[in-house]
């Protein structure tokens, strides 16, 4: 049975924290009430937010899924739903082996001078870092519905 994807609670904050740190991924602004959960046996399997920054830009950030879950289009889900919330333009960010990915769910690539103000600062400098693991982070934008 696929897992319930739900409204994260102040109760599940612990849990999304944790998610984040075992997955990794960049744990600033993570603010409980931008997520929401993927619930399977009173789990919680998976996670994901859209957060807003400075500049006003929208990003499709923090998607978890637990080891032992992945593979099982759980990640989708968790998209999907967060996507379904979202009437204007979205970005993201994510390694360039992932575009392809991000691609199904209608976003594209941006080349630097389309950047919104936030991404232009901080991409520069978060691909010199990517680039000593052999990667590159790309901005993708999703148009508004």
């Amino acid at each position: 049975m696929a897992p319930t994807i739900r409204p994260a609670t102040e109760a599940d904050q612990l849990t999304i924290r944790r998610l984040i740190k075992e997955a990794g991924i960049n744990r600033m602004s993570l603010q409980w009430p931008n997520f929401v959960v993927a619930e399977d046996g009173g789990a919680i399997v998976g996670i994901g937010q859209v957060k807003t920054h400075g500049d006003g830009s929208r990003e499709l950030a923090s998607i978890a899924v637990i080891p032992a879950r992945q593979s099982e289009g759980i990640g989708a889900a968790i998209i999907n739903s967060l996507l379904t919330r979202e009437q204007g333009v979205v970005h993201l960010t994510c390694r360039s082996q992932l575009q392809g990915y991000y691609e199904r769910f209608g976003f594209r690539r941006l080349d630097p001078p389309e950047f919104p103000r936030y991404f232009r600062r901080m991409i520069p400098i978060i691909n010199v870092v990517a680039r000593l693991v052999g990667t590159q982070i790309l901005v993708m934008r999703r148009e508004a519905n």
